[in-house]
């Protein structure tokens, strides 16, 4: 199971507020509580205009890096970002992320190649996101075709399969669940990631739909989660379903993060 804690991000309100007031030290203290509640990258967006974004993200990185030892997920819709964001990186994170869009993956996976950074891949096109499980999949197929050409391993791609939100989706999860479990079946040392909290937008009790969707999608092979680790009743149901699934031999990480803190009764 890999946390990607996903509270460094400008689109966040307090977030962006403290960027734009380069409070350093609110930014300081979300690193840190996410280091401690178990997160296994710290991804760092800024969610500014374009003239400003790179110079934002360095200015992230180091306090992030001056306050922890986290591995970074430099992320950015631009991929040009977060090849320089890499360049403020004191040890390979994890890059967030490319797509079949345009030249996105050529540019992005020649830098990567010959490194131990890690990728999240979205499971989009030219043709825009794929309304089918099958279209998706087809993407799939050609972007690991893309990961064999550049010698990428698969242990190394975080595969997002697009979670979109419940209200509008006219069969719950089937399809995600469905892309989810064919990638595990082709690729098992693949990790299958996303933002959890995709799913409830325009719902009401978010945090409920997104822990019902951590549950059906960990048990369709989901283990890479975007999401906020200070949110204790999830990372307990994400340590509880793990070793209900026989993941955690003797419920020892369960018990562990318990008596850490990073979950409660």
């Amino acid at each position: 199971m890999i946390i990607i804690g996903e509270k460094i991000n400008g689109a966040i309100p307090s977030t962006g507020k403290a960027i734009a007031e380069k409070d350093a030290e609110f930014i300081r203290n979300l690193a840190i509580k996410q280091a401690e509640a178990g997160a296994d990258f710290i991804d760092v967006c800024a969610s500014v205009d374009d003239d400003i974004e790179l110079e934002t993200m360095k200015w992230l990185i180091d306090i992030v890096q001056d306050a922890v030892d986290t591995p970074i997920a430099v992320d950015s819709p631009n991929v040009y970002t977060c090849i320089e964001s890499m360049k403020y990186c004191n040890k390979p994170g994890l890059f967030n992320s490319v797509s079949l869009e345009g030249d996105k993956v050529d540019v992005s996976f020649k830098v990567l190649a010959d490194t131990k950074w890690e990728c999240v891949a979205l499971l989009n096109s030219d043709k825009g996101i794929p309304k089918t499980a099958k279209d998706r999949l087809e993407v799939f197929t050609d972007l690991m075709a893309k990961c064999k050409e550049y010698n990428i391993d698969p242990s190394r791609m975080h595969i997002d399969p697009l979670i979109e939100m419940l209200c509008t989706s006219e069969d719950g999860i089937t399809m995600v669940t469905e892309v989810i479990r064919e990638i595990k079946k082709q690729y098992p040392t693949i990790h299958v990631t996303g933002a959890v909290s995709n799913i409830s937008f325009n719902l009401p009790a978010r945090r409920i739909a997104n822990q019902a969707f951590a549950v059906l999608a960990m048990s369709a092979g989901m283990d890479s989660f975007i999401l906020d680790p200070l949110n204790k009743d999830m990372m307990g149901m994400l340590f509880a379903t793990e070793a209900m699934m026989g993941e955690d031999e003797y419920c020892m990480e369960y018990i562990g993060a318990f008596r850490e803190g990073i979950f409660v009764k």
